[in-house]
């Protein structure tokens, strides 16, 4: 439902730019009929930069709506108030031309600068989402720029009642009243502050004459015109920075954005085919059956699971989650498992192997990262599994055809302290008995009002069908998320593992 609400913004934007296009090329025309209007004729060259600039407006909006750099969306809010100033200066011309009464004449003046206030407003708002600001100064912008708005909204309304900062003389035409100055206060602060902000900026040279050129092209356009071409120039002005903030700021965040994009996918593929993917694990052992999954929440996170044959009468499993996400967190969960299932093989008991990598993953841990993890090691001949878990989610085991959570003793977390130490339990499978395994991506699962999905739903689901098989077993979960769930979006990795016990001969 939010997806379609954005994309629905982004086609009315476009539909309302592209409407402003026509409608200023419409008007326009109106006043090339000089002997029906003659009146407005001195408005021609007004009116053929609004035409200009109103339809390369429509294209650069068209050329960005479908892209989610940073600051994107303020890019494209720009570009539709530029084109509204077109157009609403296309009536202001039309009125004066046409002579309609004054108060169609004013209405459309105060729409022109309401627009100049929102436009000055969101060009802030682009330049610190695309070049970041910091410190005092910027801490400070962000508290007085948007009061300075209200203030220069309220005042700016109030010529409705006394012309304060403005009126409409018998001409039609817009005069300045005694208060003029206080319309400026708004425009020469904010430009001032984003002015400083832009030049100490971390962003690249290019990026910030890129951005300043929205503040001095139309101050330039002024000085050199004595605002002998009114608005609509300035307009064009504002034009010509955005299409130069679009070929220098949007393009580069656009393409290392892209890139971000390109090196997450990567290192979700180098996740993936580092964990265990072909099933059945072990066709030729009948004494087990198991089946495991991992679903990537958006974000590359560091989830992972892994079994192995420890020798011809031992079944390793592992589950763990890592701290954080992205690269960083894929990259740990790699070393992770490698030292977990190396220590493991060496035949030691799941406590032991967990203190040993618990050491070698501290000892290099620079970027002070951990890892959640539970490590079972199943004697294929008994049933009996020697287990340890380093802060790790509660195990669920099916015995006689109901699963229930087993509040398994904690340690504490891989790779945060060294010397710690952790405790071996066991758990008793008889044939027919499940264990089930997972990472706090399933009970943490959050639906669009945020209701968590929580172990107990988890274990209700899981005895919706305790006889199913182990594939099964983890459809029926994922499928109760995503029913509890709904829309919202998966933030965490979705990881589950499932063991069923045969007994020794496969039964």
């Amino acid at each position: 439902m939010i997806e379609k609400l954005k994309n629905s913004t982004l086609i009315i934007g476009l539909v309302f730019t592209l409407a402003a296009a026509l409608a200023s090329f419409v008007l326009t025309w109106v006043y090339f009929l000089d002997e029906v209007f003659p009146l407005m004729q001195p408005y021609l060259f007004d009116c053929g930069i609004d035409v200009v600039g109103a339809f390369v407006g429509a294209a650069l909006y068209y050329g960005t709506w479908r892209q989610e750099s940073d600051g994107a969306r303020t890019f494209r809010l720009l570009n539709v108030f530029v084109s509204a100033g077109f157009l609403v200066n296309s009536l202001i011309y039309l009125s004066m031309g046409m002579q309609w009464p004054h108060p169609v004449t004013f209405t459309f003046i105060m729409l022109s600068k309401l627009i100049d206030l929102v436009l000055i407003l969101n060009f802030y708002e682009y330049v610190k989402l695309t070049l970041g600001f910091e410190g005092k100064l910027a801490r400070w912008a962000e508290r007085a720029i948007p009061i300075l708005f209200i203030v220069e909204v309220v005042i700016l309304l109030s010529n409705v009642f006394y012309p304060t900062t403005f009126f409409v003389n018998a001409e039609g035409a817009h005069q300045a009243a005694d208060f003029s100055f206080v319309e400026d206060l708004y425009r020469l602060v904010t430009s001032i502050i984003a002015t400083i902000l832009i030049i100490r900026s971390e962003s690249p040279h290019n990026q910030k004459v890129a951005a300043l050129t929205f503040i001095f092209l139309p101050l330039f356009n002024y000085l050199t015109t004595i605002g002998e071409f009114g608005n609509a120039s300035n307009y064009g002005m504002m034009l010509m920075s955005l299409i130069i903030m679009y070929c220098i700021i949007f393009n580069d965040k656009t393409a290392k954005l892209a890139s971000t994009e390109t090196e997450l996918n990567m290192a979700t593929q180098i996740q993936a085919s580092m964990l265990p993917s072909i099933f059945p694990a072990f066709p030729s052992r009948e004494e087990f059956d198991l089946y495991a999954s991992m679903d990537p929440a958006k974000e590359v996170g560091g989830d992972f699971y892994d079994f192995f044959m420890i020798d011809d009468n031992h079944l390793g499993l592992v589950i763990a989650d890592v701290s954080g996400k992205g690269v960083p967190a894929a990259l740990f969960m790699m070393i992770s498992k490698t030292i977990v299932q190396n220590y493991a093989k060496l035949g030691v008991s799941a406590a032991e192997a967990l203190t040993k990598a618990n050491e070698a993953l501290c000892s290099q841990n620079k970027m002070e990262m951990f890892v959640t993890t539970w490590l079972g090691i199943l004697e294929l001949s008994t049933g009996k599994m020697d287990c340890s878990s380093a802060g790790h989610e509660y195990p669920a085991v099916c015995h006689d055809g109901r699963y229930e959570l087993l509040k398994d003793p904690h340690g504490l977390v891989l790779g945060i302290m060294e010397g710690s130490r952790y405790k071996s339990y066991d758990i008793e499978l008889k044939p027919g008995d499940k264990l089930f395994v997972y990472t706090d991506g399933v009970a943490e699962a959050t639906s669009t009002t945020g209701e968590l999905f929580g172990m107990e739903r988890m274990v209700d689901a899981l005895n919706t069908q305790p006889d199913a098989s182990c594939e099964e077993t983890l459809s029926v979960v994922r499928a109760a998320v995503d029913q509890s769930v709904g829309a919202a979006e998966q933030f965490d990795d979705l990881t589950m593992a499932c063991l069923e016990y045969r007994g020794a001969q496969g039964k």
